[in-house]
């Protein structure tokens, strides 16, 4: 499912609705019906997990819908801890990428332009202090198809995972 949405992400820059949807609805069965799984909470959870770590940068416009509910989408089927393993990886690969995009395209003035944009007035407010709202000051310094972020953690965590559960197996 990842793959797969890390695919269209690229070519489209969508993630479709009907992916995630079958997504949740597989990672729903699973929790359901197969004996050792973790159960109908972990899936909540996991869910509920993904979304909110998420949500934040969609609603600073860091981060497109598609991407938070794939990942809701990745914590279902992971639960809540492993989810939140996940989106720790995305995390930094995402924000690797995001900085060798953004110095490979000369727009690193431009981004700590917008960085201070949005932490400036959160510092202000925090000490007590007034702000008002002028909004960004650049357009964005770039769009990343991210499920290929979220493709790249969810592989690297649950690879490491199988790996230690196969070599548990073997050993």
């Amino acid at each position: 499912m990842v793959g797969i949405a890390a695919g269209t992400d690229l070519i489209s820059r969508r993630i479709p609705n009907a992916l995630v949807a079958a997504g949740m609805t597989v990672s729903f069965m699973l929790h359901l019906f197969v004996p050792d799984a973790a159960g109908i909470g972990a899936w909540a959870l996991g869910a509920l997990t993904g979304f909110a770590l998420f949500l934040p940068f969609y609603a600073m416009r860091g981060m497109a819908a598609g991407d938070v509910k794939l990942m809701a989408a990745v914590g279902a089927f992971a639960g809540p801890l492993l989810a939140f393993k996940i989106a720790l990886a995305v995390f930094l690969i995402g924000g690797a990428w995001a900085l060798i995009v953004i110095v490979l395209k000369g727009r690193g003035r431009a981004a700590l332009m917008n960085l201070a944009m949005l932490v400036l007035p959160l510092l202000m407010r925090t000490a007590g202090m007034e702000t008002r709202r002028n909004g960004m000051p650049q357009q964005s310094v770039g769009r990343l198809p991210y499920g290929i972020a979220i493709f790249l953690g969810s592989a690297a965590l649950l690879g490491s995972q199988h790996s230690q559960w196969l070599g548990k197996i073997a050993g």
